[in-house]
């Protein structure tokens, strides 16, 4: 296991509780931060202490002892709705208490999130495919994961669903595009490609070309499914298009799932929502007698048709425990001097994927999620921003929203753009910070979804002053854009900014940044080995959250509102709710 908070992290947090540790047992201490859940000030309530001193500038001290804390196994990976994971939510707010941000919901820091914790029996639950050479059951973990997104009833099953091929998914009427084209998916299980045609295609203008866009999004694709009527959905992975391995699939999908509570309890969502291994997808499609790659390349051209995969059918079961629980999203605000109504809003997820861990796990087996890039940088960035923001003189509020629920989908920042605690229209800018890797000095600072607002004019300025540059996303297949929490506020109008750390190290060059990231990725992303390490070179780390301070210092100091760029898809719903304003 993840070994506990480092040693010189540990005294400064111990002499944060008066010299001692609270004698009360980690158990003891949840329940009496469930209790009092306003007592965030209270070391009795938090299963971590709080750090002994940090300053107003941002150092890489402030940073690990934050970073190393919130990615500690006391969180247990920080699982959205378990007792650890909230005991991190309420750690951060009192955080933000102790270096002086308000409350930002209706007196506390913490907006209830609803959920529904969905899990899984995998030992009864299945998916076989019938119609083969030979009857077909898919391994879970190795060929496939599957899970339901419908709260109603605790087993849920369907027989002999017919299979269709539907290429990417994809219904675009914008790009004259609609893959279900022809065929009534009610009752049917649809197999679809993952990312949007757009992908390796060699026609640049077919979609966004090589950029993915929220048509390639998993999200998407089992949405799209439902309102088509399908009794399954099932996409298939593959690890380029994905731009993660399997591992990463199976090990995102498998235990506790989580989803908002939703008034229809997702009944409009198909029965069963699964991945498949490309060496699965290839044999299903060699029983239909079908060429894998042969179908792949027919799906990115304009005009491709559905498909039925021969007599293959799908049958499945799927036994679940379902608990309804209680997370939430951190609100904290500094107010501003001159116009306290208007704001600034950083944001970062809390949440990671949780201990996967039982009473009868071999105790050797590290199966805590730890998360400490992703997301404990981002967390730590944002308290080091609003520490630093405290010191200034603001003339417009500054929101921080640290959000729970974004593995599970962006659920958590899909609540706060429904249910803002400001609205909207007022949110001059945001800034959005998730997984910051430790690689060190650059030259240059990645922003995702680049050409997007004047947002980037701001940051382009700050980084002169560091001898920096900007540069587009060098991996705009992933879809990045699409997968972090700036997308829910961004499909609300807000402008926000999705700046990360360059890959040109200076000590290096491009080549080192790119093989600590391909590293990241490959070894760590997803896994239990995301675990903060005191020998990371945070210097980098250091330039990156301060550029995004001054960023957000210049918008909060400005009477400027910054604006989307001409023909960005969000900015007609942003100059639509600035004049209802």
């Amino acid at each position: 296991m993840l070994r506990k908070i480092t040693a010189f992290s540990a005294i400064a947090l111990v002499t944060a509780c008066g010299g001692t540790e609270s004698s009360a047992p980690a158990s003891d201490a949840m329940e009496i931060a469930k209790a009092n859940p306003a007592e965030t000030h209270s070391s009795d309530a938090l299963l971590m202490p709080l750090p002994a001193q940090t300053t107003a500038a941002i150092t890489a001290e402030d940073l690990a002892v934050r970073i190393s804390t919130l990615a500690d196994d006391t969180f247990e990976g920080r699982g959205p709705g378990s007792e650890a994971g909230e005991a991190s939510a309420r750690w951060i707010a009192a955080e933000m208490e102790r270096i002086g941000i308000q409350p930002g919901f209706e007196g506390s820091y913490l907006q209830p999130v609803g959920m529904v914790e969905l899990t899984l029996d995998e030992a009864s639950s299945g998916l076989s495919i019938g119609g083969a050479s030979e009857p077909i059951d898919a391994a879970l973990g190795r060929d496939a994961v599957i899970w339901t997104k419908r709260q109603t009833e605790d087993t849920l099953s369907f027989t002999d669903s017919e299979l269709v091929f539907v290429g990417y998914g994809v219904v675009a009427p914008e790009y004259g595009w609609d893959d279900y084209a022809g065929i009534d998916a009610a009752g049917k299980t649809v197999v679809m490609l993952v990312n949007d045609p757009g992908f390796g295609n060699p026609d640049e203008d077919l979609f966004k070309g090589s950029a993915m866009t929220y048509y390639g999004r998993w999200t998407y694709k089992f949405e799209e499914a439902a309102r088509q009527g399908a009794t399954g959905a099932i996409v298939v992975h593959e690890t380029l298009p994905a731009s993660y391995g399997w591992d990463v699939v199976a090990n995102s999908w498998s235990g506790p799932q989580a989803d908002l509570v939703r008034g229809n309890a997702g009944e409009d969502r198909t029965i069963m929502e699964a991945w498949i291994s490309s060496d699965m997808a290839a044999r299903l499609f060699a029983e239909a007698g079908l060429d894998f790659d042969e179908q792949k390349r027919a799906a990115r051209a304009q005009g491709f048709a559905p498909l039925s995969m021969g007599n293959l059918t799908a049958t499945a079961t799927l036994n679940q425990s379902m608990q309804t629980r209680e997370s939430n999203n951190v609100v904290g605000v500094i107010p501003g001097q001159t116009r306290p109504d208007e704001y600034v809003l950083y944001t970062g997820h809390w949440d990671h994927l949780g201990n996967k861990g039982s009473d009868d796990t071999d105790p050797s087996q590290d199966l805590i999620f730890n998360g400490a890039v992703d997301n404990a940088t981002g967390v730590s960035a944002i308290l080091d921003i609003g520490e630093a923001l405290i010191a200034e003189e603001l003339d417009r509020s500054v929101l921080f929203l640290a959000v729970t629920l974004e593995e599970s989908g962006l659920l958590g920042s899909a609540f706060y753009a429904e249910n803002p605690t400001v609205p909207l229209s007022q949110i001059a800018a945001g800034i959005n910070i998730d997984a910051m890797l430790p690689v060190g000095q650059t030259r240059d600072m990645v922003v995702v979804g680049y050409g997007a607002s004047e947002l980037e004019d701001l940051l382009t300025d700050v980084l002169k002053d560091q001898d920096r540059i900007i540069v587009p996303d060098p991996n705009p297949a992933a879809g990045y854009f699409y997968r972090s929490d700036h997308i829910s506020l961004a499909k609300k109008g807000v402008p926000m900014l999705y700046a990360d750390g360059g890959q040109d190290k200076v000590d290096g060059g491009p080549s080192a940044g790119q093989a600590l990231s391909a590293l990241y990725t490959r070894e760590r992303y997803h896994k239990p080995a995301d675990e903060y390490d005191e020998t990371w070179d945070l210097s980098g780390m250091v330039e990156d959250v301060t550029a995004l301070f001054e960023v957000g210092k210049a918008v909060a100091t400005s009477e400027t509102w910054p604006e989307w760029y001409e023909g960005n898809e969000f900015k007609a719903i942003r100059d639509a709710s600035r004049l209802a304003n």
